[in-house]
C-alpha cells in the first residue's frame, strides 16, 4: 500500500519595508535554523518554516528527477537550495535547483514546493534574478514556467528536463516511502 503525506500548515510570515541591510542582518539570525526559508524582494520579506512533509515532496522531486537525468545522459549540476540573490533586489532559496552543462551563479531551473501558500507569486522573484525555468509543486501536480521577455509564461513541458512525465513525477513525489516513489515512477517509465 502506497501511504501519501498529510498536508500540514507550515508558518508563513510576511513583513513590508525590509531593506536590503536589514534582511541580510535576519538572514545572518537564522543561518543555523535549517528549517526556515527567507525570502526578499523589493522591501518584502517572507520567512517559512518547513514541515517534514515539505521535505518528503522536495526529496522526492529531487531524486526522481536526478535518477531520469542520468538515465537520459543529461549532464546537471544540483545545486540544492541555497541562496540566489540579486543585491537590493532579491534573494531565493529554491527547493530544489539545478544548472544545465555546467555550474552557474544563477541556476537554469528552480523548484518549489507549495503546501500550504505562495505558488506563482513568486515568479517575480525568479524574474529579478533571470531563473530560465521555475517548477511549483502543489496539490499533487506540478506547473511549469519559462522566462520569456515579457515574463514567466505556463508551459506544459520542461525545456531542460525533456520527455519527464511531469503528472506522474508529481504524484510520486507525495509518495512517503521514497523506495515506494521511485518503484511507482519507473512502472510508468
Amino acid at each position: 500500500m502506497v501511504q501519501l503525506i498529510d498536508r500540514p500548515t507550515e508558518q508563513r510570515f510576511i513583513h513590508t519595508g525590509v531593506s536590503w541591510d536589514n534582511f541580510k542582518a535576519i538572514q545572518q539570525g537564522f543561518a543555523d535554523s535549517p528549517n526556515i526559508r527567507l525570502f526578499y524582494f523589493a522591501g518584502e520579506l517572507e520567512i517559512l518554516s518547513t514541515s517534514p512533509e515539505h521535505e518528503i515532496v522536495k526529496g522526492n522531486i529531487g531524486y526522481l528527477i536526478e535518477a531520469y537525468l542520468l538515465s537520459q545522459g543529461v549532464d546537471f549540476v544540483a545545486t540544492g537550495s541555497f541562496s540566489q540573490e540579486r543585491e537590493a533586489v532579491a534573494s531565493v532559496q529554491a527547493d530544489e535547483s539545478y544548472c544545465f552543462g555546467a555550474r552557474k551563479p544563477i541556476p537554469d531551473l528552480a523548484i518549489e514546493v507549495v503546501l500550504t501558500s505562495g505558488g506563482p507569486d513568486k515568479l517575480q522573484r525568479y524574474a529579478a534574478l533571470g531563473v530560465a525555468e521555475v517548477w511549483f509543486w502543489e496539490a499533487g501536480s506540478i506547473c511549469v514556467y519559462q522566462l520569456h521577455p515579457s515574463g514567466y509564461q505556463q508551459a506544459s513541458e520542461s525545456q531542460f528536463v525533456k520527455g519527464i512525465d511531469l503528472d506522474r513525477l508529481a504524484q510520486c513525489a507525495e509518495i512517503e516511502s521514497r523506495s515506494q516513489a521511485v518503484r511507482t515512477f519507473r512502472l510508468s517509465s
